[in-house]
């Protein structure tokens, strides 16, 4: 077991996560019990804080790894993992003005999780917020983020190829460069965000508000933008 998580880590710090791998696959063959506390929720919580702090990735992958298994074992607490896990996103990734800023492969595994969770029925009425992050190059493939809050995020350079965004709230993003090929962005608000050199190809936008959004060399081949609102939107 602990040869897999140490083959996951060295192959994540070396490939920089790349592909849509789910940290589910560290840890396999769980039992849960019918019932579990909160506090163990608490503690798991507590762990991921303290192996951050003390930089032992291997350890806090695995955990992260034990709260996604909780949150599909245990739905009643799905959105407080979620919750939890978001907030720790944005206390780490907030705005980097280095032009180097790479994300850390930790973030990436537990972006990966979080959007795994969010999938779940127990939470579609809840928010995803992960407004303000600093998100660049994030492989966010196929993730469910519809809905979420993702105001003034950076994912300049993201993989966000078929990702599900709709009505989700994008307004001052920074998605240059951004691969959105595909993605549902139907009824996402998008005003002044920036898709300046970003793959739109065949990308839902209908009913997007996009006003003043940037799209100066976006990739718009059969874009869907029935009904969206392009008022001052910069195509040129």
């Amino acid at each position: 077991m602990l040869n897999i998580i140490i083959d996951f880590y060295h192959q994540s710090t070396k490939t920089f996560i790349h592909n849509q791998l789910s940290i589910l696959n560290i840890i396999q063959n769980i039992d849960f019990p019918q019932n579990i506390s909160p506090d163990v929720i608490r503690q798991k919580c507590h762990l991921v804080v303290q192996y951050w702090q003390q930089q032992k990735t291997v350890e806090l992958l695995a955990t992260v790894t034990q709260l996604e298994n909780l949150a599909c074992h245990y739905p009643q607490y799905s959105w407080v993992i979620l919750e939890f896990l978001s907030d720790f996103v944005r206390q780490h990734t907030k705005v980097n003005t280095s032009p180097t800023y790479k994300i850390r492969a930790e973030i990436q595994a537990i972006l990966t999780v979080i959007t795994q969770i969010h999938r779940q029925p127990e939470i579609e009425n809840a928010q995803l917020d992960l407004s303000h992050c600093d998100l660049r190059g994030a492989n966010l493939q196929r993730a469910n983020l519809e809905w979420a809050n993702l105001y003034h995020v950076n994912l300049a350079g993201a993989n966000l190829s078929q990702a599900n965004l709709s009505g989700a709230i994008l307004s001052a993003a920074n998605l240059s460069g951004a691969n959105l090929a595909n993605a549902n962005l139907s009824g996402a608000i998008l005003s002044a965000a920036n898709f300046s050199q970003a793959n739109l190809t065949s990308a839902n936008l209908y009913q997007a508000n996009l006003y003043l959004a940037n799209l100066q060399q976006a990739n718009l081949h059969e874009t869907i933008l029935d009904k969206a609102n392009l008022r001052e939107a910069k195509f040129t």
